[in-house]
């Protein structure tokens, strides 16, 4: 979401426009729920005789005796400013959908005002609150209290300095958990409207909104014209309109992106923290704690910070001039955010069957299966759950439905979506055998560049077209380098068995998809040129075949090399070409007719290679077939991670030049059932027979 800019310079009156020296006199609207904490921190400060706490308003007034007798006690901020009685500063504690109507009347009084977070319910609102702030010319502070942490600059430091590399992207996260009684608490809480009047309360915009502006403010994102683009991805697993699990994507002006995965449905809490990942470490910040930890190949450093107080900060603008900490203007960034969330399509309902709640009656509370590694997936990706396939969220549009005897067994994304540092490509995920148990991962904590079963290589004329570090004949290791390619599609044609009468449909009933792709590097210019053909069809009621075949060959008037970390030096480590990463297997078995085991495999050749297992519960098998003639080894990892692929350039790399090109065909065959060798042969005899 792009917006215009709204930014108005927030800044202390001047010299002649300042109130005189006298103690501030505070009024405090709101004094129940957070307006507990400001009553206390008032009341320190009080203590101190930097302010006079002259008047609160709320329509239930703390309990007789909690208040001193000079202060005046009120119903609405309408009486206690027709009461005369003339506050200095403001704070509102109040509802969200409040807050501007509320901070319009205190500045109209000649106030200057705290506000709690988040400011406003609406863009408009926002920029209404903001013209009215400079025609005033009075202060407008913003309750993000995490702003006002020196940990802040500390590791603005850290990036300006390149202590963590260049920054490849920033994560906001947030594990937290509510009860039924958070959202009972007020008749706005988990509503997106009331009354026809915008709330917009959630996750991102409320809970964990401190996560997300503090992000933002990393992110060196302030203003609203500091922001691109927002991706929301909303959902909820307590009953309320509002959303408790998300992802917001956010693009700044200055290209990073903020990918923030947050929710309230998790087994137990945790700290909330900002990450920057860069190529030499990352800096992770726990805002709650002011809290730094940076970790690079040099170990790992701690250091606890101090905060400044934002109604102390505000005092001092007031008297001194000093900058405020969080601006109204300064909260730009966040509502283009909440904007974008305000806007987005009401959040969808978390299926009750990846939820179970724990406790009973007001203190129950929801947890979504496996939702602190989603978290962490997202976060690592910059993806949304729909783009990581969350079996709850709202699916992708693929761009072909693979689909055998009615059944949908696989799904062909584009990789539009895909971070560039994983080298953005088409691929297959999820993949089903015909009973619907997945045989496919993407995206996964451990190598988020994974991509279901495709093609990638590592070393394409220096180019990264498989994700990730690097390895280097030079480093002698992996590194991360801005060398990262992408694979576009430019033409297709499909044709479906199950089409009544499609052109191109094979005689004996396979669907296809023909594409022509084209590899280019992180400059736009193409340096291959890809003929991929995939095929489709039943084998027998319990397996499906799945056959890809793909040529590639020079874009331009240059020679191209192929390679592999293998090519590159790397011992065992020839992966590039086909590749097919699975989902965590239990009692994986592995065996080929060259031996069992990832040792007797990886680097072997063989007609075929076998992997057996548990997903998820269920059994499968996946059968690699290859011609007869290929020599290429089969890359075989199943400690690490489980993942069977076929190296084209092993240990040394493939030179094609202008006019010639580099064809390989594999079939997978996908089965229901635990085969044993004597059922793999038959199969890849019938198959034979077929051919």
């Amino acid at each position: 979401m792009s917006q215009p800019s709204a930014f108005a310079s927030s800044v202390a009156p001047s010299p002649s426009e300042q109130a005189p020296s006298t103690v501030p006199r505070i009024a405090l609207v709101g004094v129940h729920g957070f307006g507990e904490r400001h009553l206390a921190n008032v009341a320190r400060l009080q203590a101190t005789g930097v302010l006079d706490l002259v008047a609160i308003a709320d329509p239930h007034p703390p309990r007789d005796g909690a208040l001193g007798s000079s202060v005046a006690v009120f119903e609405t901020l309408d009486d206690l400013l027709a009461a005369g009685t003339a506050p200095d500063v403001v704070i509102l504690a109040t509802p969200i959908q409040t807050h501007v109507p509320l901070a319009k009347a205190a500045l109209a009084a000649g106030a200057d005002v705290y506000v709690e977070k988040p400011p406003a319910a609406s863009l408009s609102q926002f920029q209404e609150l903001l013209a009215a702030a400079e025609s005033a010319g009075r202060l407008v502070q913003v309750g993000f209290q995490s702003l006002g942490s020196a940990g802040l600059p500390a590791v603005g430091e850290i990036i300006a300095n390149g202590e963590v590399g260049d920054v490849l992207g920033l994560s906001a996260t947030g594990t937290w958990l509510r009860t039924r009684a958070y959202f009972q608490r007020s008749r706005w809480a988990g509503k997106r409207s009331l009354d026809g009047t915008d709330v917009v309360d959630g996750v991102a915009t409320n809970a964990l909104a401190h996560a997300v502006v503090t992000g933002l403010s990393i992110a060196g994102a302030h203003r609203l014209e500091d922001v691109a683009a927002v991706d929301t991805d909303l959902y909820h697993a307590h009953p309320t309109e509002s959303d408790d699990t998300s992802v917001i994507r956010v693009r700044t002006a200055g290209g990073r992106v903020l990918a923030c995965a947050l929710t309230l449905c998790a087994a137990e809490q945790t700290l909330p923290s900002v990450t920057v990942f860069g190529t030499a470490g990352k800096a992770e910040f726990f805002y709650t704690a002011d809290e730094l930890v940076v970790t690079t190949a040099d170990g790992e450093r701690r250091e606890v910070f101090g905060r400044t107080d934002l109604l102390e900060n505000l005092l001092d603008a007031r008297s001194s001039g000093a900058e405020l900490l969080s601006p109204l203007a300064g909260s730009g960034a966040f509502m283009a955010v909440l904007e974008a969330i305000r806007t987005a399509p009401a959040p969808s309902q978390i299926d009750a069957r990846y939820v179970t709640w724990e406790g009973s009656g007001d203190d129950a509370h929801p947890v979504v299966h496996g939702i602190a590694e989603l978290i962490s997936r997202a976060a690592l990706a910059q993806a949304t759950f729909s783009e990581l396939a969350v079996p709850w969220a709202r699916p992708l549009q693929p761009a072909v439905h693979f689909t055998v005897a009615g059944r949908a067994v696989a799904s062909y994304q584009d990789g539009s979506r895909i971070r560039p540092s994983s080298s953005p490509r088409p691929y297959l995920h999820p993949v089903r055998t015909l009973a619907g148990t997945v045989v496919t991962d993407h995206q996964p904590a451990d190598h988020v560049w994974h991509l279901g079963v495709g093609v990638a290589l590592q070393d394409v004329n220096g180019i990264n077209f498989w994700g990730g570090r690097t390895y280097t004949r030079d480093a002698g290791e992996y590194v991360w380098r801005p060398d990262h390619g992408t694979v576009v599609r430019t033409s297709s044609t499909t044709a479906s068995a199950e089409d009544p009468c499609p052109d191109g449909q094979d005689p004996d009933g396979d669907s296809s998809l023909s594409e022509e792709l084209c590899w280019k590097g992180p400059d736009g210019v193409a340096v291959l040129r890809e003929q991929r053909n995939w095929t489709w069809a039943a084998v027998d009621p319990r397996t499906w075949r799945l056959t890809l075949d793909f040529t590639l060959a020079p874009a331009g008037g240059v020679p191209v090399s192929l390679g592999s970390p293998g090519s590159n030096g790397r011992p065992q480590g020839g992966y590039g070409g086909f590749f097919w990463r699975l989902p965590a297997c239990a009692g994986a078995r592995v065996w080929s007719p060259a031996g069992s085991g990832e040792a007797a495999l990886h680097g072997s050749v063989s007609r075929w290679l076998a992997w057996s297992g548990t997903f998820d519960g269920e059994p499968a098998t996946l059968v690699f077939t290859a011609p007869e003639d290929c020599r290429d080894p089969w890359f075989v990892r199943v400690a690490g991670y489980p993942g069977v692929g076929q190296s084209l350039a092993w240990d040394e790399p493939v030179l094609l030049h202008p006019g010639e090109s580099v064809h390989r065909s594999i079939t997978a065959l996908v089965s229901d059932a635990l085969l044993g060798t004597a059922d793999i042969g038959s199969l890849i005899g019938a198959l034979e027979r077929r051919s």
